[in-house]
């Protein structure tokens, strides 16, 4: 058996959200993506979320993002292949950033496009991201 035969039978469930308005219920386990730089404080990036290009490219050139997403990327193939070994078809992850708008969106795109390419059946929820922001 190959490798993507063996992630191509268990389905993700990928949730983007802010943690100032809680972790997701549902999230099998959660990544934290606080630690790559913020286009919140971009004046120009603010309004927009991690759907726009250019707030994606500006989080995506961020070499803590990209290592993020290298090893996430890596976890979740990894654990693909033992939740089928399990059994389970299912695994539900959550990507999380201070609001939700902008960094956890534009990881869980760059994250879904990847497995997607391994095959992997994915879908996806941006929890906050048109929650507005008070300070806008």
């Amino acid at each position: 058996m190959n490798r993507r035969d063996s992630v191509e039978d268990v389905a993700v469930a990928v949730t983007s959200f802010g943690f100032k308005f809680g972790v997701p219920a549902d999230a099998g386990w959660v990544v934290d993506a606080r630690m790559v730089r913020n286009p919140f404080w971009v004046p120009e990036l603010r309004s927009s979320t991690g759907l726009d290009q250019a707030v994606r490219d500006y989080v995506l050139e961020d070499v803590v993002a990209h290592e993020l997403i290298e090893r996430t990327h890596a976890l979740l193939l990894w654990s693909l292949q033992r939740y089928r070994e399990r059994g389970r078809d299912t695994l539900s992850f959550a990507v999380g950033c201070t609001g939700g708008r902008h960094r956890s969106v534009a990881i869980v795109e760059a994250l879904t496009e990847r497995l997607r390419a391994e095959g992997v059946t994915v879908t996806v929820q941006h929890r906050d991201v048109d929650v507005p922001d008070p300070r806008l």
